[in-house]
């Protein structure tokens, strides 16, 4: 059984999607009831699924960047995340690591809310995605909630929006639960950017335009979207 200290707000959201008050407003305005954010942007402006590659404008990979691997400190202090999935109006907040290890149910119930909207599927996320939303959260001091634009996305899925778009990768680290889009609504999306990549953590895909920044656990690296 879940424990209540450790999920907070499970009830609302992934047992029962429900308007969040003004992010359900904030959904309807920026992508319209039944909209599909994510096709749209991948027709006008290339693949997601390139973002999580590290692929520029110009449809050429960028080379890794050879960095040190980062020092990091091992804590036994609880980590916390607060996920809101735009698309399914799922919110959830939960300490998804404690005494040391990584709190399976917690970690579940995440896996839940980043789950493919499309076609419903769940996949194991790369936890230590988590691990970045919660340096991220603490660098920008952030108090929201991470506005998840994509997480997962299943084969099926994949193989869509390939169809739909020659620029669509036929494997992307999204496939594979080890990228995320996300945005926070109390931090600019350029300081965000800048949060994302003093952690060195993996790729990070800067979208001023589309309003989100690309973190993934792939190779530290960085490019620019639309």
């Amino acid at each position: 059984m879940i424990e209540r200290r450790k999920l907070l707000g499970l009830g609302l959201g992934v047992l029962g999607a429900s308007a969040v008050g003004p992010m359900a407003a904030f959904a309807q305005s920026k992508f319209g009831p039944g909209a599909d954010p994510i096709a749209d942007l991948l027709m006008k402006q290339g693949d997601l699924g390139n973002a999580a590659e590290g692929m520029p404008e110009n449809g050429l990979p960028e080379a890794p960047v050879p960095v040190a691997e980062p020092k990091r400190i091992i804590s036994a202090e609880p980590r916390w995340v607060k996920l809101h999935n735009v698309h399914t109006q799922e919110k959830l907040e939960a300490v998804y690591f404690e005494k040391g290890e990584y709190v399976p149910d917690a970690v579940e119930a995440l896996d839940k809310v980043l789950r493919d909207y499309r076609t419903g599927d769940v996949s194991e996320m790369n936890p230590k995605l988590y691990d970045i939303m919660a340096g991220l959260a603490a660098r920008t001091e952030s108090k929201s909630h991470f506005q998840i634009i994509s997480g997962y996305r299943s084969p099926k899925t994949n193989a869509m929006l390939h169809a739909r778009s020659g620029e669509v990768a036929k494997r992307s680290l999204h496939m594979d639960g080890k990228a995320i889009d996300l945005y926070l609504e109390d931090v600019s999306l350029d300081r965000l950017r800048t949060a994302a990549l003093d952690l060195k953590q993996g790729g990070v895909g800067y979208y001023p335009v589309s309003n989100f920044v690309h973190v993934d656990v792939g190779a530290v690296r960085r490019w620019v979207g639309s």
